[in-house]
């Protein structure tokens, strides 16, 4: 056997890091390619403000709540315009549009005046960008804003809450969970073709649900039925469990687990409570799902089958903190901006309460919408009033950094590349460091 040369050795090496370059610097969907707010960058910036560390602002039409996503050069976006639901390319050096597509609604649907429209985030595979428009349907694009395919056939998505849920590409498929509202259901189409290969009807509402949740406020300041503001607004989560994929789905008043190419059901917990506003988080063999407005969150060990018995939860809080934002798992602990504005680390295995601590920023409101991001140990998040926050993953609280940007946000915070990509109500922000 010939012995590789030195310059063949460096040759493998420059490309091996080359990819992993390129794999770090993409972010390719909500919650990055994993679906757990996990970045493995060591070298994104934690001071700025709207005057330090800014590489570009651009400004956005209206506002919008949808978190961007990065592949390579290029940055997208959703974005209402109007009566219009579109999906924007821009450039990641300059911030640059390069493209702007969408689709003019059919009828106005209902929403929050929180939960502007197209808040789903879109996601590509980096051949193609797919995005839910809600009730106009779920298109897909290549990088130079061709229709490649649409489903404008999926129903009305009703709910006076608005829709937020945003697709997932695994494999051939492209996962999204269509409602909450008088359509519910989970599907997943080929990604190339838009065809359905499966569907899995959910009742909408509070139907089928546990005991229920304490009674909120209608956003309408009228009399609502109950069902019309309860629901799901999880975006799916593919897991590996005990060597094989699942698909992990929190429903109201259930945790579940599906087999991703067949949608057949694996296990499930009745464990949630009828609202539910976060993805599920998982690490260790342990999935852990949570509640909305003071309702339950539970964690369980994977690898089950069937109903899985109360004996079998890891831990089960029936009353937690509001929760709309999505948190994250480090070294056995769960970091969470909860949100009332308060950081809160919690024990994976036992779900004890470590520490929880309130984020005061510059803002009047420290609302928090934002799921956490972790990198290099550190939790970065954005409150409503658009005070970011970067706080240590540890058991011991420590405030690193507060930086006030002065607009309002329901987004997360996207890193690539030792950049950070913020958008707020009125722009979309580059933050680098020096």
């Amino acid at each position: 056997m010939k012995t590789p040369t030195r310059s063949t050795v460096l040759f493998f090496l420059v490309g091996f890091l080359a990819v992993q370059l390129a794999s770090a610097a993409n972010w390719p969907a909500w919650r990055g390619a994993n679906a757990d707010g996990i970045s493995t960058e060591k070298n994104l910036p934690v001071k700025w403000s709207k005057d330090e560390n800014v590489r570009w602002r651009v400004p956005l039409p209206e506002a919008g709540n949808s978190t961007p996503i990065v592949w390579g050069d290029r940055i997208f976006v959703t974005q209402p315009v109007g009566d219009r639901r579109t999906l924007m390319c821009l450039s990641r050096v300059d911030g640059k549009l390069l493209w702007q597509v969408g689709v003019a609604t059919k009828e106005k649907e209902p929403t929050h005046g929180t939960n502007p429209y197209c808040s789903a985030s879109p996601v590509t595979d980096g051949e193609r960008v797919i995005v839910s428009f809600a009730s106009d349907g779920l298109f897909c694009y290549d990088f130079s804003g061709r229709e490649l395919w649409k489903r404008t056939d999926l129903g009305r998505q009703i709910h006076i809450w608005g829709g937020a849920a945003s697709p997932v590409i695994y494999q051939n498929l492209c996962f999204l969970n269509f409602g909450p509202g008088e359509t519910t259901c989970l599907l997943a189409v080929d990604k190339k073709t838009g065809k359905t290969v499966w569907k899995n009807d959910e009742a909408g509402g509070d139907a089928g649900a546990p005991p229920p949740a304490p009674k909120e406020p209608p956003a309408d300041k009228k009399a609502a039925p109950r069902g019309k503001w309860l629901g799901s607004w999880t975006t799916p989560v593919i897991i590996n469990e005990g060597g094989r994929d699942s698909l992990i789905m929190s429903w109201p008043g259930r945790l579940c687990s599906l087999d991703p190419t067949t949608g057949k059901e694996r296990w499930n917990s009745t464990s949630l409570t009828p609202l539910v506003y976060t993805s599920p988080i998982h690490s260790e063999g342990i999935v852990v799902a949570m509640g909305g407005f003071g309702g339950a969150a539970v964690a369980v060990r994977t690898g089950g089958s069937g109903d899985v018995p109360e004996s079998k939860r890891l831990w089960h809080h029936p009353r937690s903190a509001q929760r709309i934002g999505s948190g994250v798992i480090h070294e056995g602990h769960i970091y969470i901006h909860n949100d009332p504005g308060t950081a809160m680390c919690l024990n994976l295995e036992t779900g004890k309460e470590v520490w929880n601590e309130r984020l005061v920023g510059r803002a009047a409101s420290g609302v928090n919408w934002s799921s956490v991001l972790l990198a290099d140990g550190k939790c970065y998040t954005i409150t409503q009033g658009g005070d970011c926050f970067v706080f240590k993953a540890s058991t011991t609280f420590e405030l690193i950094a507060k930086n006030p940007l002065d607009e309002r946000s329901n987004s997360s915070i996207v890193p690539s590349n030792g950049e950070l990509f913020i958008r707020t109500h009125k722009a979309l922000w580059c933050i680098g460091g020096k």
